[in-house]
């Protein structure tokens, strides 16, 4: 039997959430010939580290769902049992990269890679803490189902079960790599405000992270719809694509992916940046793998803490870092688009040596272009006053330092690249202590790990 790990990386008080994607594992279990890992990776603060313990102790037994939660010190542990089995080189600094003291969105969800590498699972599946499930007749409408009807399957075999197919002929062999949707509800970034304050200053900002180049009418669609999702209508019935999947039709509270992609390549690490954890979305799409786009959109919604003025400072600097960062990715992907079908081995599966030279010899910008875009950043939020005009004397005083981690975070990425075979393989056949874990107290249906075919 299939197992397959439906992760929530949190740091935050999301008791409800919990409960929520445990009835997603569920449902997962019940429709499907899988063992559901559900695995909560929590990095919150004491009182709601033991809210979710109650949550997760709550829980009720389900057939074929096993639950998992792990605290940051409960992480380590493996991590560091990982590393040292994997041998690779700068064994300290791998870890910082896998479980920084900062925020990253990268490194939560390489920990969910490995863990679920452990587990013997074949896909992983992604929710967010500030999001929840729309509802159609009473029921949520869940995006498992769509993710387990096509994740790991031949292209060709899922072009039956789906709305519609607009893939290449010449890729119905590959593999379906990954299936997502979006989110409706309130915008993934807050630039609502600043849109609303002055427009030419929105403009001016969101449009750092749009590549030069673009035809106006292009640029212009962009700048309109970024960061909004799939807007704000309702679900009323499934439409589901087979194709290749473009980035920004989907979300990563509402993604999946299979081994073959997330056993071959980490996310960047990069920390207090968003963004940064849609390396694999564009991974994908460039190596022009099969996908499922679906619109079983997530509700996404802001949290209070984001709305405090210290929330609003932190999301500040990680949009900042985000629009620094931009073109050193764009790079990137533009070297892994290059290297065409040399960038799949025989197997069909993602070469990580060539995205680790792509890391290495992206032509990005030179550091005189890092410093205007951030005087771009710093005058836009001056024009803006206020509560924008205090994060910019913030920012200005660590602009030298924020330029330089920039940098540096595109050579740990090429680092962990490095390594993640390694980690991959010197994780699987290692799950974490049930000491550790929280499980739930239904009994796991044994089955054999999947093959490591998907392994660097």
């Amino acid at each position: 039997m299939r197992r397959v790990c439906l992760t929530l990386p949190t740091d935050r008080a999301c008791a409800a959430t919990v409960r929520a994607v445990a009835e997603e594992a569920a449902h997962g279990a019940r429709h499907f010939d899988v063992e559901v890992h559900l695995l909560i990776l929590d990095s919150s603060g004491a009182a709601d580290l033991a809210a979710h313990r109650e949550a997760v102790a709550a829980l009720p037994p389900e057939p074929g769902v096993v639950v998992h939660h792990f605290d940051e010190d409960e992480q380590r542990d493996f991590l560091r049992g990982a590393v040292a089995r994997s041998g690779v080189a700068a064994p300290d600094r791998v870890l910082d990269l896998m479980l920084p003291s900062g925020v990253s969105y990268g490194a939560c969800t390489n920990r969910a890679f490995l863990i679920a590498e452990a587990l013997g699972c074949a896909s992983v599946h992604r929710r967010d803490s500030d999001s929840r499930y729309q509802h159609l007749d009473g029921k949520p409408v869940l995006p498992i189902h769509h993710e387990l009807t096509a994740i790991g399957r031949r292209a060709a075999d899922v072009a039956g079960l789906v709305s519609r197919s607009r893939l290449d002929p010449a890729l119905a062999e590959r593999t379906v790599a990954m299936v997502g949707g979006s989110f409706v509800g309130e915008m993934s970034v807050d630039v609502a405000e600043i849109r609303a304050l002055d427009p030419l200053v929105h403009d001016d900002l969101v449009g750092l992270s749009v590549p030069d180049g673009y035809p106006e009418i292009w640029r212009r669609n962009l700048l309109d719809e970024a960061f909004r999702g799939a807007g704000t209508a309702a679900f009323t019935g499934d439409l589901t694509t087979l194709t290749t999947v473009a980035p920004t039709r989907v979300d990563m509270c509402n993604i999946a992916f299979a081994r073959e992609v997330y056993g071959r390549v980490p996310l960047p690490p990069a920390t207090d940046t968003i963004g940064s954890d849609y390396f694999l979305v564009h991974l994908v799409h460039g190596a022009r793998l099969p996908g499922v786009l679906h619109n079983r959109h997530i509700v996404n919604f802001h949290t209070s803490e984001r709305r405090s003025d210290a929330g609003f400072l932190a999301y500040q600097l990680r949009l900042t870092k985000f629009l620094l960062a931009a073109p050193h990715l764009r790079a990137v992907y533009a070297g892994t688009a290059a290297a065409g079908d040399g960038l799949l081995d025989a197997d069909g599966l993602v070469r990580a040596s060539v995205v680790a030279a792509a890391i290495r010899d992206g032509a990005g910008p030179d550091p005189a272009e890092d410093a205007e875009r951030f005087d771009v950043v710093e005058r836009s939020y001056r024009k803006l006053g206020g509560r924008y005009a205090a994060a910019a004397d913030v920012l200005a005083a660590r602009r030298e330092r924020l330029l330089d981690e920039v940098r540096r975070d595109m050579a740990d990425f090429a680092l962990l690249v490095d390594a993640w075979g390694s980690l991959a393989r010197a994780s699987g056949g290692h799950p974490p202590s049930p000491a550790y874990g929280h499980r739930s107290p239904s009994s796991a249906r044994e089955t054999p790990p999947p093959s490591p075919k998907g392994t660097a």
